[in-house]
């Protein structure tokens, strides 16, 4: 706990077996109150390894849900177990765990109800191995969506967050999408209802175990991140109203 606020951990899970405990095992342990693990359908043994090493929090999906399926379950099983703020870590080890308590405390200190550790600030992608179609890629994205939302975020496509418990109960992520803009149309339900979002440098890695999608679906996830923007534009001049950001 940090200031009476109890913190749990969720990680969204998908054949994560060869990295999962070497994540573990640098969470924060004198913060961190729980954790949560969500193996979605994994072929390999990432389940049965999350028992090994003491998640106390293990659910396993008998059909595959989607990258977005998955952090639904995530985030309302720690809802349930009254976390006040939840850190999603993915349990490839691509993002540091070591940045779990400079997280919390900004969020626990009131500093922002919503931090995102950013790979941009600091160089962290490049210099950790991001392919540079990718980091081209991001660029223009997150140049579009702040031009199209308004807003000044350094990335929008990091998948290292964490939230106020009255964050996830006031946005309707579970009217998202399943698949990996999921993680966008969040940010957009959190900037439409007015959230301020705080960042933090994060190093990162790139390595044959990390989790990654190929050509073809990053592509359909570009394409579905400019769909998100461009609703949040429509929705904000009133001209169109979508799901994602019923209140």
């Amino acid at each position: 706990m940090i200031n009476n606020k109890v913190i749990t951990v969720v990680m969204p899970a998908y054949n994560a077996e060869q990295t999962l405990k070497k994540t573990y095992d640098e969470i924060p342990f004198d913060i961190v109150d729980h954790v949560i693990l969500v193996d979605d359908a994994s072929a390999d043994n990432t389940t049965e390894l999350a028992h090994q090493i003491g998640i106390q929090h293990v659910i396993r999906h008998d059909k595959n849900k989607g990258y977005g399926g998955n952090q639904k379950t995530c985030y309302n099983k720690a809802l349930e177990i009254g976390s006040d703020i939840v850190v999603m870590l993915h349990p490839d080890y691509q993002y540091t765990p070591l940045l779990i308590s400079s997280i919390c405390h900004m969020i626990a200190n009131e500093l922002y109800p919503v931090v995102i550790a950013s790979r941009i600030l600091g160089k962290g992608a490049l210099q950790g191995g991001m392919p540079l179609y990718k980091y081209i890629a991001n660029r223009f994205l997150t140049f579009t969506q702040n031009f199209l939302m308004g807003q000044k975020l350094s990335e929008y496509h990091t998948g290292y967050r964490a939230f106020t418990k009255e964050v996830l109960q006031a946005v309707g992520y579970n009217n998202n999408s399943d698949d990996f803009v999921f993680d966008n149309q969040m940010l957009a339900q959190i900037l439409y209802k007015g959230y301020r979002i705080g960042e933090v440098s994060c190093p990162t890695k790139y390595f044959r175990e990390a989790s990654s999608i190929n050509l073809r679906r990053s592509i359909t996830y570009g394409l579905g991140v400019l769909g998100v923007s461009f609703a949040y534009r429509l929705q904000k001049m009133k001209v169109c109203k979508f799901k994602i950001f019923k209140l």
